[in-house]
């Protein structure tokens, strides 16, 4: 398996080589040359895996240059930390199932891919005799969960961008409260796609890229991106009947696009889904693109701060991956799309609308507070379950795509606790926290505080950066 840019200016390489990169050298991002598919008969042959198991079987169609045998005990390792079955599905109502995916570290989705991937980068960077300095932003989650992943590797640095003020006071603990050396948290002034912009300006520097040895653990992340492709194949081995002849939709509370990307990577590889449906909070560039055509991202002012702070986006890093397909994989065509983005703020591609839902079975919708409290209410009155603000969104759009006999499939974003604000405006409930997470919230913070400021960035990072 090699992997090619999305933008045409990367000779193919193998997934090993692709983890260390995040952007490719055109500034693109790396996709498969071809996907990977699998068949009906495959597929009941997965049904009687572990998670960890499941796992090794997908991301091996991926990473083919990684021995089967060492895959396998980096998936044990990656998901011996998670409960039971790792990836629960329960019934909550309304004709809908949760499919559990914050029973990791830092009881949030992202550590699905992210406790693998700080398995595989540890092991391909012993392998090359390397050092690796990880510059990412994060809304909320994804910064926690990498750091938490990475805390302590000798051959790892994590310099995590994040936007001052934007995040849960848990979350916020959550990262500042780790004082691992290799830990870097870095409060920016301004929002998330102002954090996301100094990642990609300096990961647009090959020069400094490759002085600073400067990787990536956001979503644009391949590792990460195969690796959440694994529980979509989970969920709908657990949501069907053994014939493998049944469709499932998911809908994904999203602003990054990379879960949902995940699962349209899992519907080109023959999963059977019926729906990908798009669950976007106030910030709904994403649902105006899906519903339009019209993808006309915001800037930071236009950007609002909502009770689902996670997904507080207004531009999308992974959507460049579904243009690529959308533009029947042409790479030109992909470069031209950002190159009228840049001289009138959006792209059109009203024509090529109705592919979105007769090709890709993609939908979407939005989800507001007002939603989001009426809907943490509904579902704690049928079934006694506390969700996230996140999942919420989720719950509330995907109830306008219910489809009978189609199984909806909600994908969990993070465990209530992070969010405890708004589960009291809502249910008026007080969460239980473990002693540990007491314990986390209690002690003291480390973090930099920063303009929003390339050469300040630039500055920090030579300084403290591995060798």
């Amino acid at each position: 398996m090699q992997f090619i840019s999305t933008r045409g200016g990367m000779q193919p390489q193998p997934f090993s080589e692709t983890l260390l990169e995040g952007l490719a050298p055109d500034g693109g991002l790396a996709v498969p040359a071809e996907m990977p598919t699998v068949d009906a008969e495959t597929l009941e042959r997965w049904r009687a895996l572990t998670y960890p198991q499941l796992a090794t079987e997908v991301i091996g169609l991926f990473a083919t240059d990684i021995p089967r045998e060492d895959l396998a005990r980096m998936t044990e390792a990656a998901y011996a930390p998670f409960p039971g079955d790792v990836v629960p599905l329960r019934t909550i109502g309304g004709g809908l199932t949760l499919v559990g995916l914050s029973e990791g570290p830092t009881l949030a989705f992202k550590d699905m891919a992210m406790q693998f991937l700080g398995q595989v980068l540890e092991y391909t960077l012993e392998r090359t005799g390397s050092v690796l300095n990880i510059l990412g932003a994060t809304s909320g989650d994804t910064g926690s969960a990498a750091e938490h992943a990475l805390r302590g590797k000798e051959r790892v640095a994590v310099f995590m961008l994040s936007p001052q003020g934007r995040m849960s006071a848990f979350q916020r603990a959550q990262m500042f409260s780790l004082d691992d050396e290799n830990v870097h948290n870095i409060a920016v002034e301004g929002v998330f796609d102002d954090c996301q912009n100094l990642v990609k300006h300096l990961a647009g520097d090959l020069a400094f890229k490759r002085a600073q040895n400067l990787g990536a653990v956001n979503s644009i992340n391949l590792a990460r991106i195969t690796a959440q492709v694994v529980y979509y194949f989970w969920a709908w081995l657990r949501a069907t009947d053994a014939d493998g002849a049944t469709e499932v939709s998911f809908t994904v509370p999203s602003g990054n696009f990379g879960n949902i990307l995940s699962g349209f990577f899992a519907k080109q590889m023959g999963l059977p889904i019926r729906r990908l449906v798009l669950a976007a909070n106030e910030n709904n560039v994403l649902d105006e693109f899906f519903r339009t055509g019209i993808y006309r991202p915001r800037n930071a002012a236009q950007t609002l701060a909502t009770s689902s702070p996670s997904m507080d986006i207004s531009k999308a890093s992974n959507l460049e991956r579904f243009i690529f397909e959308l533009v029947d994989r042409d790479p030109e065509r992909v470069v031209g799309a950002w190159r009228d983005l840049d001289e009138q703020g959006y792209v059109d591609f009203a024509a090529d609308q109705p592919r979105f839902v007769e090709e890709f079975g993609i939908v979407s919708g939005t989800s507001t507070h007002a939603d989001r409290l009426e809907t943490i209410r509904a579902v704690y009155a049928e079934s006694q379950e506390i969700i996230d603000p996140h999942t919420a969104d989720g719950v509330k759009v995907a109830h306008q795509h219910v489809e009978e006999g189609v199984p909806m499939l909600v994908l969990e974003t993070a465990k209530p606790q992070k969010f405890a604000e708004t589960i009291i405006e809502a249910i008026g409930v007080e969460l239980d926290y473990s002693k540990d997470l007491r314990d986390m919230l209690g002690a003291p913070q480390h973090v930099v505080e920063m303009a929003d400021d390339e050469h300040a960035l630039r500055a920090f990072i030579e300084q403290h950066a591995l060798r």
